[in-house]
């Protein structure tokens, strides 16, 4: 079965019972030239587990773009830095749609099959998700949609193509059922919190229009759901862990200290398992004991919740709009370019901003080609942070996606190339955690950067805002504890400037939640956010005025596309040997742009130098210090710049006459000469009189109608002379090599006799006059 409607600009199609029939579900999306396949199956099985374990995997295959994998064994590798976030984002939208008893494993996968490098795949692939999961026997309580909103010059784009999504002043990824919105991710710049809303709203009326066409297809062919056993508490252990613990529980509401309160909790629920086993002849079993547990995480959870909606009291004491005590402090790290540490109670990070050159820049490559990225931000979250012994590995989603928003957060107020010629990377260092460390990383990051020197354009905060919603009591809380969000009902992170909205992030655990539920949250943020950056402000307000001594120094400089081979050289050998002479790193651009950093300007001026040395273009009327490298019977051949020469004829060598040219030079000899013409092969002319000071305007004034018969047969000499040592120039190695400088020798020497018979020749012809060649 296929249905079809226009989303955006292009049309959208679900098909299934076409491909991977084995699977509980599958569906084949398609919008433009972009195909999704996307499948779910889960276990027949049930887990004793206290989490659903579901896996969400998004996978873009080389082929959709028509190319082959780059790296070795020519296989795709693990997931990048996108699909990992996309899976991440398809995750926040299904995962509280599964009934909260089943635990059933349930691995959906997304494999991008094609793409016309113009549409994203992340909404195809969200709603086929929702299909897929919709068609199956998989409880789940959909179809779900999303969409992403795009503004160009105040109008609103359904499903930007990548160009637009460059230009865009605002990207929201809103996903939602048909009643509510599910999750909200992206950013704009500077973006007004109304503005903000009325986005969501109106990407929440697409979203309603796709999940009816979902619904089509879910009539017509979906499946019985499976049934699935609902634990339960015995009755009486239930009750008795009740009257034990919940008066006790009640207590730890207010503790501030986030490992005193855990060590207390712990110490209950031992007292209370030991009270439990001593009320039974015998020993209790290890599902008694779990049950126990769950029992005791309800009644803190219960407790938590009512001490909010009933007297306003939070967990560590605090009104539900305080926000925690905030410090901070840059430069405590001597030898880094910038660094800050940040803290807001017990959440605190470490960041450090790096300066690079263009050559650091980080490259990503995906379906619509490759992207270099400027700034860039890394977020690591240690197992200390939380005082917890784990496997150190690689960044994993939850790592990438807190870098993401956190970099997106930043984007909006770093200076363009032109403003600041560097790349710039922000490392985020998580010492401790109590809940929202990406917006900490944000607060701590634009600290970093005014320590570093970085010219922003204004401070960037990050607050993290919650939700307690029971029927239709519901309390926004403002700076959130990891208890809170573990227990509560929605994670708002919003960050941005004075002036507007940079980066938001929504998930949620219930059904969905309102617009006007989001725009509360959204200006309860703002108050805080300005609170922060005040505080802020106290530490450091702007830019410092100089660079870090130890960040590089940038010089950039502009060569002719033509002479970046000549800077090169032979396997690079050029530029790496004035790298290595001069201390200094050095990076060519396609167009012709040269960047040289080091930490000394010295180091950079001498490089400089010697660029300009190397890529230099002969310039009509400017004087040159040259080398002769060969004389002939009409002049001499002067190496004015590497790997260019140029004729000094002889009637340019003196003010009388000049019968010889090794009269005036000697092969070997410096001489200053100046460039008198170049014609269309780039043949340069020279004049050793004009550089002793004879006007260029004397020089070459006749035309070739003004030259006599014999005249111009000496100047078709001379210009075939030219031509042959061109032609017939050894190539000329390195300076080092003997045996090619014996050869250019012998051959310069061959090229005197036959000058010299002809110059006997042509003895008795008339001298040029002067002025004219």
């Amino acid at each position: 079965m296929k249905v079809e409607m226009q989303l955006g600009s292009e049309k959208l199609s679900i098909e299934m019972g076409k491909v991977a029939k084995q699977a509980d579900g599958a569906v084949w999306v398609q919008y433009g030239g972009t195909v999704v396949l996307v499948t779910v199956v889960a276990d027949n099985s049930e887990n004793d587990l206290d989490f659903f374990p579901l896996t969400v995997d998004y996978r873009e295959r080389a082929y959709a773009g028509g190319r082959i994998p780059t790296v070795y064994g020519r296989r795709e590798p693990r997931p990048g830095t996108s699909e990992q976030l996309i899976a991440r984002l398809i995750d926040h939208c299904i995962r509280p749609l599964f009934p909260k008893e089943f635990k059933a494993e349930v691995q959906v996968l997304c494999n991008v099959l094609s793409s016309d490098g113009v549409h994203p795949a992340d909404v195809p692939a969200l709603i086929g998700t929702s299909a897929a999961l919709s068609v199956s026997d998989i409880p789940f309580s959909g179809p779900v949609a999303a969409v992403t909103v795009g503004k160009i010059d105040g109008k609103l784009i359904i499903n930007p193509t990548y160009e637009e999504l460059h230009t865009s002043e605002i990207e929201l990824f809103v996903s939602g059922t048909s009643n509510a919105v599910m999750s909200v991710e992206g950013g704009g710049h500077e973006t007004p919190e109304d503005e903000v809303i009325d986005t969501i709203i109106a990407a929440h009326e697409e979203i309603k229009e796709i999940i009816k066409l979902q619904e089509g297809i879910v009539a017509v062919c979906s499946q019985q759901k499976r049934e699935y056993q609902a634990k339960t508490v015995e009755d009486t252990l239930n009750t008795r862990i009740r009257d034990l613990a919940t008066a006790r529980i009640r207590e730890s509401i207010g503790m501030a200290d986030k490992q005193l309160r855990a060590d207390y909790l712990e110490q209950i629920q031992s007292d209370i398992l030991s009270e439990i086993q001593e009320d039974g002849p015998e020993e209790i079993d290890s599902s008694a004991e779990k049950d126990a547990r769950s029992v005791l995480s309800d009644i803190e959870k219960e407790e938590m919740r009512q001490a909010i909606l009933v007297e306003g009291k939070r967990v560590d004491g605090r009104g539900v709009t305080d926000i925690r005590a905030i410090s901070g402090e840059v430069a405590l790290l001597p030898r880094t370019h910038g660094s800050a540490l940040f803290s807001r109670g017990q959440t605190q990070a470490l960041c450090v901003t790096t300066l690079g050159t263009s050559g650091d820049e980080d490259v990503q490559r995906g379906l619509d080609g490759e992207v270099r990225r400027q700034f860039f931000l890394h977020y690591n979250f240690p197992p200390f942070s939380t005082g917890e012994v784990k496997r150190m590995m690689g960044p994993g989603r939850r790592e990438i996606g807190h870098g993401a928003l956190a970099q997106k957060a930043l984007e909006p107020v770093i200076p363009s190339k032109e403003d600041f010629n560097y790349t710039i990377r922000i490392v985020s260092e998580i010492l401790e955690s109590n809940a929202s460390s990406s917006m900490a990383t944000v607060c701590g990051a634009t600290l970093a950067l005014l320590d570093a020197g970085v010219p922003i354009k204004r401070p960037v905060a990050g607050i993290g805002v919650g939700l307690i919603k029971e029927d239709e009591r519901e309390v926004i809380l403002t700076d959130m504890l990891g208890t809170e969000d573990f227990l509560g009902d929605m994670d708002f992170k919003v960050a941005g400037t004075t002036e507007g909205i940079t980066a938001v992030q929504m998930d949620i655990k219930i059904d969905g939640v309102t617009p006007e539920l989001m725009r509360r949250a959204i200006h309860q943020a703002r108050e805080a956010r300005i609170a922060v950056i005040e505080q802020m402000n106290a530490v450091i307000n702007q830019p410092r005025a100089e660079l870090s001594p130890y960040a590089p120094r940038i010089y950039t400089l502009q060569i002719a596309p033509e002479k970046i081979k000549d800077l090169i050289g032979p396997r690079g050998k050029t530029v790496q040997g004035i790298q290595e002479e001069t201390n200094t790193t050095i990076n060519i651009q396609d167009d012709g742009t040269v960047e040289i950093a080091s930490t000394s300007a010295e180091d950079v001026k001498i490089a400089e130098e010697k660029v300009r040395q190397v890529t230099a273009m002969p310039e009509i009327g400017k004087e040159y210090t040259g080398k002769v490298v060969r004389t002939a019977s009409f002049g001499a051949f002067v190496e004015i710049l590497p790997g260019k020469d140029g004729l000094v004829h002889i009637s340019q060598m003196g003010d009388g006459y000049v019968r010889r040219a090794e009269d005036v030079m000697q092969v070997g000899d410096e001489v200053t000469v100046r460039i008198l013409t170049i014609d269309e092969q780039g043949r340069i002319d020279l004049s050793l009189i004009a550089a002793n000071g004879v006007p260029l305007e004397e020089l070459n004034t006749s035309s070739d109608s003004d030259w006599e018969p014999d005249q111009r047969e000496q100047r078709e000499q001379r210009e075939q002379g030219r031509s042959n040592y061109r032609e017939n120039r050894p190539y000329r190695e390195s300076r080092n090599n003997r045996d090619s400088r014996d050869n250019r020798d012998r051959r310069n020497n061959r090229y005197d006799q036959r000058d010299n018979s002809r110059d006997s020749r042509n003895r008795k012809s008339p001298r040029i006059p002067k002025g004219r060649f």
